[in-house]
C-alpha cells in the first residue's frame, strides 16, 4: 500500500530573476524526460558520470532521518538501498512540479514536503534535526559563485542537521581538466539559458568551503561532476 504525499509546507520570500530562472525550467514536460535525458544519456557520455555512482553515494550514506534538498525527480531517493524500511523523509524545493513528482514517487514513504529557497533560511523544517541531508544537482544550478552559494545553502541547511549528520551531493563543474568539448559547449548553452550557474565553477572552492564547514569532508572528481560527503558540521562560530 501506498501513502499519499502530504501538502507543501511554504515559506518562500522574495525571489531574483536568476534564482527563478534556475528552477523554472524543470516543468512537468523536463522532469518527465528528466531520468532518460540527464540520467540516463547526460551523465555518462557528456558529463562522464555514470549514474550508478551517485546511486552508490546515496545508498552509503542514507539514514533513517533523511533530508533532500533539491529533488529532481525522486530517481536517487527511489533506486536507493534505505537503511530501514520506513525512513522519516523531508523534501525541500522551490519547484514545487518537482516537489509534486519527487514526493509521488516516493509516497510509499509519506515523505513531508516543504518549498524553500535554498539560499536564505529555510527554518523550521518538518522531521528535523536530521541524520542524513542530500543536495544533489542543485549547487550549480543556483546564482553566484561557488564559495559564497555553498556557504549560504550550508548556512541555511546545517540548523536542521543533527550534531554527526553528514551531508553528500554532487554539482557539476567547469574545470577545463575534466571537461571535453561537447560537456563545455552544453555546460555554456545551459548558463546562456539560466539554467546553470556555473561558468566559474571550480573544485578548490567547494573544497575550502566545506572544509570551513565540517570536520571531517571529502571530495571526488567523476568526469565533470564533483561529489561530496562532510560530516560533524562545526558550531556556526567555527565555520
Amino acid at each position: 500500500m501506498t501513502s499519499t504525499p502530504r501538502s507543501h509546507d511554504s515559506e518562500v520570500g522574495d525571489l531574483s530573476s536568476d534564482v527563478l530562472a534556475g528552477q523554472a525550467a524543470y516543468n512537468r514536460w523536463v522532469l518527465a524526460a528528466y531520468d532518460i535525458g540527464v540520467l540516463g544519456i547526460s551523465n555518462r557520455f557528456v558529463w562522464r558520470c555514470p549514474t550508478a555512482r551517485l546511486r552508490q553515494l546515496y545508498s552509503d550514506h542514507l539514514s533513517a532521518r533523511h533530508l533532500d534538498v533539491g529533488v529532481g525527480t525522486g530517481y536517487f531517493l527511489d533506486k536507493a538501498q534505505w537503511p530501514t524500511p520506513n525512513p522519516a523523509v523531508t523534501l525541500v524545493d522551490l519547484n514545487q512540479s518537482a516537489l509534486h513528482a519527487a514526493s509521488t514517487r516516493i509516497s510509499r514513504f509519506a515523505p513531508r514536503t516543504a518549498v524553500r529557497n535554498a539560499l536564505e533560511p529555510v527554518g523550521k523544517l518538518p522531521g528535523a534535526p536530521f541524520d542524513s541531508v542530500s543536495v544533489n544537482y542543485l549547487l550549480h544550478c543556483l546564482p553566484g559563485d561557488l564559495e559564497t552559494k555553498t556557504g549560504q545553502l550550508l548556512a541555511s541547511i546545517r540548523p536542521t542537521m543533527a550534531p554527526h549528520a553528514v551531508l553528500f551531493g554532487s554539482t557539476i563543474l567547469a574545470d577545463a581538466a575534466t571537461l571535453s568539448k561537447p560537456a563545455r559547449t552544453l555546460l555554456n548553452f545551459y548558463n546562456r539559458k539560466g539554467v546553470f550557474h556555473n561558468i566559474n565553477d571550480h573544485v578548490e572552492a567547494l573544497d575550502q568551503t566545506l572544509g570551513a564547514a565540517f570536520a571531517n569532508h571529502q571530495v571526488e572528481l567523476i568526469g565533470g561532476v564533483a561529489t561530496f560527503v562532510a560530516s560533524n558540521p562545526n558550531p556556526p562560530n567555527q565555520a
